[in-house]
């Protein structure tokens, strides 16, 4: 082939009229790629989440509403992510398996209030001990993963059997991808979806969601013995392998846009359909930006999201996927 050079080639000409720029447009985002993530709370733990500026813990009734919000404007699915006082809270997570307790009974009512809405749920325990880890600590502090894992699979047959469309464990145990598809099995769920936290990235931009939570302070250490180291690249794609093999059916990449790169080599490799999180961090950072005059904020948000699709990703959490769909159904977008 010919190599072609200026003047007979200039690039610019596809970029002169807007016609011509959305005719030759690689990418586009539409809502049907965006998951909208929601904190369902109770009580006095209802309200804004001062670190994420516009975010709100939500009762159940409240949920339901902006659940029905969300799936009118095209968004297929939440994350629906629990907060519960720390009277509920204790060293093993016990809240996670009541089968009354937050989890269950959000799902139900969303499910009925909104039934084609997908409904995707976490599988950690973070949200319910009162340390702030993903899993149980033995004597030394450190993370018993296998015990972990047993705890894990209850959790996910309750919030199956409750109605959940897609598990989401986000734990980074060793091992539970296989466990939670073997005990769906078990229990007759052959449809239930997981989506793994395959790469998660043991990362600075969680702070905001943990406020949301309320796991920040009670977090004792770190979760670098779990998550993943935020220099390895290779290791991402062994991870999102295992749970292919184990049997997850989507895969995360956790946070999003550093980590563009694992995003864009995880769906080159495996072909699978690839989920990025643009986290808390990410989220209150443009805020911060946009508040402080230093970005345009929908032009800011738009391109980033749309940045998750170029790299690859088929689906996209974002604390602005009700607002970004909002815009995408406007003339000309």
């Amino acid at each position: 082939m010919i190599e072609q050079r200026f003047p007979a080639t200039r690039m610019r000409r596809n970029r002169m009229q807007d016609f011509a720029r959305r005719m030759t447009r690689e990418h586009r985002l539409a809502p049907a790629d965006l998951i909208q993530p929601l904190f369902v709370a109770e009580g006095d733990l209802v309200g804004p989440v001062a670190s994420m500026p516009g975010i709100q813990r939500r009762a159940i009734d409240a949920l339901c509403t902006e659940c029905a919000r969300v799936h009118a404007l095209g968004i297929p699915a939440v994350a629906i992510f629990p907060v519960l006082p720390a009277a509920e809270k204790n060293a093993r997570g016990d809240s996670a398996l009541d089968p009354e307790g937050l989890v269950p009974r959000a799902i139900k009512a969303v499910k009925q209030a909104v039934p084609e809405l997908g409904v995707i749920v976490d599988i950690a325990l973070d949200p319910f001990t009162d340390h702030g880890h993903d899993g149980l600590l033995r004597a030394d502090g450190s993370i018993d993963n296998d015990a972990t894992v047993e705890v894990l699979t209850r959790q996910a047959i309750l919030y199956a059997r409750a109605g959940a469309d897609v598990l989401a464990p986000s734990d980074m145990m060793d091992g539970r991808v296989g466990a939670l598809r073997t005990a769906l099995e078990r229990d007759g769920r052959f449809d239930t979806l997981i989506l793994s936290y395959a790469a998660k990235y043991a990362s600075g931009f969680y702070g905001p969601f943990r406020d949301a939570v309320g796991s920040r302070t009670a977090l004792i250490g770190d979760k670098r013995s779990y998550q993943m180291d935020p220099a390895n690249g290779d290791e991402a794609l062994r991870e999102i392998a295992l749970d292919l093999r184990e049997g997850a059916d989507w895969v995360m990449v956790k946070p999003g846009m550093p980590y563009l790169d694992i995003v864009a080599r995880a769906k080159a490799e495996f072909g699978v359909p690839v989920a990025a999180y643009q986290v808390s961090g990410e989220y209150a950072m443009l805020e911060a930006a946009a508040a402080a005059g230093a970005l345009d904020r929908r032009r800011a948000i738009m391109e980033s999201l749309l940045c998750f699709r170029r790299a690859g990703a088929d689906m996209i959490l974002s604390y602005f996927a009700a607002e970004a769909a909002e815009w995408l159904a406007e003339p000309g977008a």
